[in-house]
């Protein structure tokens, strides 16, 4: 009886664990882009472009910071530089679906 008791008593911690973190995520997304009818996705495109040289300069300076021992907070900028990698290859992922879009619209038949 005491086992089902101490599985219950696990599986509220971990319901209580992932209650906390939908509350306070580590990780916030993305900001939403501005759809303008002037813009349209050449403009989100470039927000989407200025945010990942954003996240590449803040990794820069990190990783400056610990070689130049400023910080000793090597983990967050490692962390730093792999956010900024993975925002650059989802970048350059959606371009090349872009690409290939563009074109296949290119290649319709009239």
């Amino acid at each position: 009886m005491s086992s089902i008791l101490s599985v219950q008593q696990n599986m509220l911690g971990q319901m209580e664990q992932a209650k906390g973190l939908v509350q306070n995520p580590m990780i916030q997304p993305a900001a939403l882009f501005e759809q303008t009818a002037s813009g349209g996705i050449g403009t989100a495109f470039e927000q989407a472009m200025r945010s990942v040289d954003a996240q590449q300069h803040v990794a820069g300076k990190a990783m400056a910071a610990v070689d130049s021992g400023q910080s000793d907070d090597l983990a967050g900028a490692m962390i730093e530089s792999q956010k900024a990698s993975v925002a650059f290859s989802a970048l350059l992922q959606v371009r090349n679906k872009l690409t290939t879009a563009f074109d296949d619209v290119m290649r319709m038949p009239l």
